[in-house]
């Protein structure tokens, strides 16, 4: 992989904080010249991502998140990371509508949203009590500037 740029981003899991991340990443990925519907792509992805770390990483502690992009000629590759309590099922976690917090009404959709907008959505790290991460790949026709 050739990566011609990367940052790297922490906050704390805290639901403002959604917007912030989702207006960092669409930022950052302007330079692969994206269209619009590829920047409201990459948005919604990354929204679901972090709402997913807010709402079932941590449940009686405070928490960070971390997301790292990578650039390359052709793509961005978004790491969407939390130190938590993991995913207990990942392919039930996958499955349309699945949700652990019924009572919050959740969707239940985070991860079928961003494997809908998003290339490629690869679970690089589920591990109990020590957190996931999630890896989100974006192809561009264009080459980054």
């Amino acid at each position: 992989m050739n990566v011609v740029n990367e940052m790297t981003i922490k906050f704390k899991a805290l639901s403002i904080n959604e917007s912030f991340a989702r207006s960092t990443v669409a930022a950052f990925c302007v330079q692969l010249n994206p269209t619009i519907d590829e920047i409201n792509d990459i948005k919604t992805a990354v929204s679901e991502a972090v709402t997913n770390c807010v709402v079932h990483a941590y449940p009686k502690k405070d928490g960070d998140i971390t997301i790292n992009v990578k650039i390359t000629p052709t793509s961005a590759i978004i790491s969407v990371e939390d130190n938590g309590v993991g995913i207990a099922n990942f392919e039930k976690a996958r499955q349309p509508f699945f949700t652990t917090k019924p009572e919050e009404e959740r969707s239940g959709m985070g991860f079928t949203v961003m494997e809908t907008f998003m290339d490629k959505v690869t679970l690089l790290k589920n591990e109990n009590n020590k957190g996931v991460i999630v890896q989100m790949e974006k192809k561009f026709n264009g080459i980054a500037s």
